[in-house]
């Protein structure tokens, strides 16, 4: 042993031997092995960010990177407190099962609480390491794939039992306050699953997939999880040649069927979420966006079973802005959820960055207002360290970053509403509808032959300015 390790054991054991006597838990670095674990299993039960204080609001003007500078939870913004119209969640996967590999690159993180193993022993580490996490950043929600916090197993019994012994440490840990915004199955990342899920051309994988999901949605209403979420992406046909997409689409929606009468039989009161995937990685997709995953709901018969999960990075690689989506989603009715992230123009995959552009996150702080809130939904921080953030303060900081520039957009729609100019210029565009024909047109009761007698009684219509450029001021001086 290493003279450093030798004083840090020597440290950690005279903190556990004070906490032993104060009544509380240790507090020495998680990556001393259970040295440091203060009980007889060797479980870890001290903290891992012992560098780190439960982040707070200093306001605009602080320097210091851990605090927040425009999100303050209890401030009431356009009537509702901050925290209500946002609805943060900690998404599991990124933040404690990031690697930093990439398509080109291989991992560059390990934290140090990680051994290497993806054993159960680890599971229930990492899950101590979440909610650590969770309390310090102030946030009342998480997200899980299933196979993220619990390990597989060689039988789907055992991969029950696995996820099971986890579950119950989350539900102790989490307590009453702190519960999952959403949970999930992780159908893509095994080799079964090479052909889709629900979509499968093999029964056999389409019946597997129909028992994850059973469990993960069981756990989700155990843990009090507000919402479900079906993942998409593999779920569609990369070909054409050798695929009966009917059948494909037919059988995905008696899988979401079924996934509907269990949601009831159970009695879970949550929210079914679809999240539209393109290019992850097929090019023929149902939920290819918000629009293509809305038809398909329509189609067949399942609009008012689920609500879409908008991701804003999966908005761009389908060719639109994530204003475009909300809005879509909004205006069908569907919009149930988001996951705050952003890409890269110049990079053609997911790459899952924190959103930090202030006027992205203002549009998109404007589709939530114009929403009513997200509420059973929110905000989930589908998005990770980039492969050279390698501290564990950048966990902390790219969060914290990404609440502000949110709660940052959510102040300028307030300010937006509260000058009332873009307001007025949208009504004025419009006004022309304000009129007794506009009124029956949009009654639905102008056919043609009224609209043609009106038009060859007002000649040439005369069309007005649109001041876009002055939408474009007004706006940029509210950021």
């Amino acid at each position: 042993m290493k003279a450093r390790e030798i004083i840090l054991v020597f440290l950690c054991l005279n903190v556990i031997s004070l906490s032993v006597i104060a009544g509380s838990p240790p507090t020495c670095p998680a990556d001393l092995g259970k040295e440091c674990s203060g009980s007889d299993s060797g479980e870890w039960h001290g903290e891992f960010f012992p560098d780190i204080p439960k982040i707070k609001y200093e306001g605009p003007s602080s320097k210091n990177p851990l605090s927040f500078k425009w999100y303050n939870a209890e401030e009431e913004i356009l009537g509702r407190k901050m925290k209500d119209w946002m609805r943060f969640s900690v998404a599991f996967w990124h933040t404690f099962r990031g690697t930093g590999a990439d398509p080109f690159g291989a991992p560059t993180k390990l934290w140090p609480w990680e051994d290497g193993t993806n054993s159960l022993a680890m599971a229930k580490r990492r899950m101590r390491a979440n909610f650590e996490f969770i309390q310090k950043l102030g946030v009342d929600y998480w997200c899980f794939h299933d196979r993220d916090i619990a390990p597989d197993g060689k039988t789907l019994e055992e991969a029950n039992a696995n996820l099971d012994e986890v579950v119950t440490l989350a539900k102790e840990l989490q307590g009453n306050k702190i519960r999952p915004l959403w949970g999930t199955a992780q159908l893509f990342m095994h080799p079964r699953y090479m052909h889709g899920a629900a979509t499968s051309s093999e029964v056999g994988v389409y019946a597997y997939a129909a028992a994850q999901v059973k469990k993960a949605m069981e756990v989700t209403h155990y843990l009090g999880g507000e919402n479900y979420v079906f993942w998409g992406g593999r779920e569609g046909y990369q070909t054409l040649l050798n695929t009966d997409m009917k059948r494909e689409l037919d059988h995905l929606a008696r899988f979401l069927e079924a996934a509907v009468a269990w949601k009831k039989k159970i009695g879970f009161t949550g929210t079914l979420l679809i999240e539209p995937k393109p290019q992850e990685p097929t090019k023929h997709q149902y939920d290819w966006d918000a629009a293509t995953t809305a038809s398909f709901l329509q189609k067949y018969g399942l609009s008012d079973e689920f609500k879409l999960n908008i991701e804003c990075n999966h908005a761009t690689l389908s060719g639109h802005s994530c204003h475009h989506e909300l809005e879509t989603a909004r205006i069908y009715g569907l919009l149930g959820n988001i996951d705050a992230n952003t890409g890269d123009p110049q990079i053609g995959w997911d790459t899952d960055q924190f959103l930090t552009d202030v006027g992205e996150a203002t549009m998109v702080m404007l589709s939530v207002v114009r929403n009513g809130g997200l509420a059973p939904g929110g905000f989930n921080f589908d998005a990770k360290l980039r492969r050279e953030s390698t501290d564990v303060e950048d966990l902390f900081i790219s969060h914290i970053s990404g609440m502000d520039t949110l709660a940052r957009g959510l102040r300028n729609v307030a300010k937006l509403i509260e000058d009332g100019s873009l307001a007025e210029l949208v009504r004025k565009r419009y006004e022309s509808f304000d009129s007794e024909i506009g009124a029956l047109i949009e009654a639905g009761k102008a056919d043609f032959e009224t609209l043609e007698k009106k038009a060859k009684e007002w000649g040439e219509p005369n069309v007005a300015s649109a001041k876009q450029e002055l939408a474009e001021m007004i706006f940029q001086s509210a950021i």
